[in-house]
């Protein structure tokens, strides 16, 4: 029986990790990303957006 679960499990992995890439650094990269954009967007948002309204207002 543990014969019979162990190539079961060996025919359902995934052969070929070799080529599936580096998925945690990608994630890590995403999530990396995600928290500077936050940081960025929280520090300089005030900013931006009297920049942006004062843009729109020159223009009406």
């Amino acid at each position: 029986m543990n014969q019979l679960v162990l190539a079961l499990v060996a025919w359902l992995s995934p052969r070929d990790r070799d080529e599936r890439g580096d998925v945690p650094g990608w994630v890590m990269i995403t999530v990396m990303t995600a928290g500077l954009v936050v940081g960025i967007t929280a520090i300089a948002g005030p900013a931006l957006q009297d920049m942006v309204s004062s843009a729109l207002a020159k223009v009406r």
